[in-house]
């Protein structure tokens, strides 16, 4: 199913430039089969010799499932610089397709749980729950798509402070972003929501010089914040409607060495006695009603991107070898790009499926069969869900894909055409 979206997309010269190999070679066949992996949400796929009996390894172009030492081996031959530009490159397609709107942007640290053996920093998830391994990621995601623009790992020594300069980079790259003048008006840059953790007098000042972005970050709700919120006179709050009321202030680090940037603080009640109050920080000044009441609630997107897909990879880490880590879970990147496309295609209920549904339901759930027909791999499914829609999507797939200007050859399958039915 995933294979017409790769045809569309361009996902094979991806792993051709990433292994520096041509298509003749083992090595972008590898990579997909480390894409494909991801789509099954499967960790150690390679134990599971069973899956030999669903023809896996033949959707990669292999006769067999690679070992876990020639896998160790590709990710380790790739440093972290080779799979940033992957995920540029792989960005700079998405952007294409819009996928993604640029308009804003939402920055968020991301912990997985860690079996790594080395020492290494430890987090709680909650109060009640031991302490354990972290590797540490930060992700980028387009609040207006919901969709993935990168991320970065890192050891846990790293900071959110010292992450997110290189990750709003790459972001820069991908969305094509250039200096503007620092006149330029607020809403032709991008705006960067972040989360209290991002609180940082170092990286709110190297943002409000950045002029291709904006950063909104909430203030931590300390005694002294509280009590300089309440001291601020109430004439300096406008009212917007029932219990709501907000003002615009300047502020200054106790240390800094440039302008001010700008206190949003957002006022709840309509009584003095029950004044509830949130403060946020912003490099610029603006429309402050539209950025919290529009644009800061869309941060919640990107806890609905990991529940609906961390399950790719983004779950979980083996190892702290920073070029296996990104490697890795670049691949599951490109997977969550080619799902993206599928669901468009599905309809609901399916496309609204989690990525662990995608593949119990679709990917290893349907029974069907596979046969070859001259130059054409002819797959029948049964009982797919939305058949219709899949019918219409897929059937007679090499003439759709040519009448799309693309080849429907696939060139890891030996040049052989693709088409689908549904019964």
């Amino acid at each position: 199913m995933l294979v017409p979206e790769h045809l569309r997309f361009g996902t094979w010269d991806l792993l051709c430039g990433w292994t520096g190999r041509p298509g003749v070679c083992v090595e972008p066949r590898l990579a997909l089969q480390l894409v494909h992996e991801a789509a099954l949400c499967l960790n150690g796929i390679r134990d599971r010799r069973s899956l030999r009996q669903r023809g896996f390894e033949l959707a990669n172009g292999l006769p067999f499932l690679a070992s876990d030492v020639a896998v160790h081996l590709l990710l380790n031959g790739h440093s972290v610089a080779d799979a940033l530009k992957l995920q540029i490159a792989l960005g700079k397609l998405r952007r294409a397709s819009n996928h993604f709107q640029g308009r804003v942007l939402v920055i968020d640290p991301h912990r997985l749980r860690s079996y790594s053996k080395r020492q290494m920093r430890r987090h709680k998830k909650d109060a009640k729950s031991r302490a354990v391994n972290m590797a540490q990621t930060f992700f980028a995601l387009d609040a207006d798509t919901c969709q993935p623009v990168a991320f970065l790992t890192g050891t846990s020594a790293r900071t959110v402070a010292q992450a997110t300069p290189e990750l709003l980079q790459t972001a820069a790259e991908i969305l094509a972003l250039g200096d503007l003048p620092s006149d330029a008006p607020s809403e032709q840059r991008t705006l960067v929501l972040a989360d209290a953790e991002h609180f940082s007098a170092a990286l709110l000042e190297r943002i409000r010089q950045d002029t291709r972005f904006e950063l909104l970050v909430p203030m931590p709700m300390t005694v002294y914040v509280k009590r300089q919120l309440q001291a601020i006179p109430a004439e300096q709050f406008t009212p917007h409607w029932a219990g709501y009321a907000t003002a615009q202030l300047p502020y200054r680090f106790t240390h800094a060495q440039h302008g001010p940037l700008f206190q949003f603080v957002q006022r709840l009640g309509e009584r003095p006695d029950e004044y509830q109050f949130n403060a946020f920080l912003s490099t610029r000044a603006g429309d402050l009603v539209h950025a919290l009441t529009a644009e800061y609630p869309k941060r919640w997107h990107v806890e609905e991107f990991f529940n609906l897909d961390q399950g790719l990879g983004w779950n979980r880490a083996g190892t702290l070898n920073l070029h296996i880590r990104i490697g890795h879970m670049t691949m599951s990147l490109i997977a969550q790009t080619i799902i993206h496309q599928l669901r468009q295609r599905l309809g609901e209920p399916a496309s609204a499926w989690n990525c662990q549904g995608l593949a119990e339901k679709l990917f290893t759930g349907l029974e069907g069969d596979v046969r070859v027909n001259e130059d054409t791999i002819v797959v029948t499914y049964y009982n797919a869900p939305n058949a219709d829609r899949l019918q219409a999507a897929y059937a007679n797939l090499p003439a759709r894909l040519a009448a799309e200007h693309i080849d429907p050859r696939v060139p890891w399958l030996y040049d052989f055409k693709l088409d689908f039915r549904f019964r």
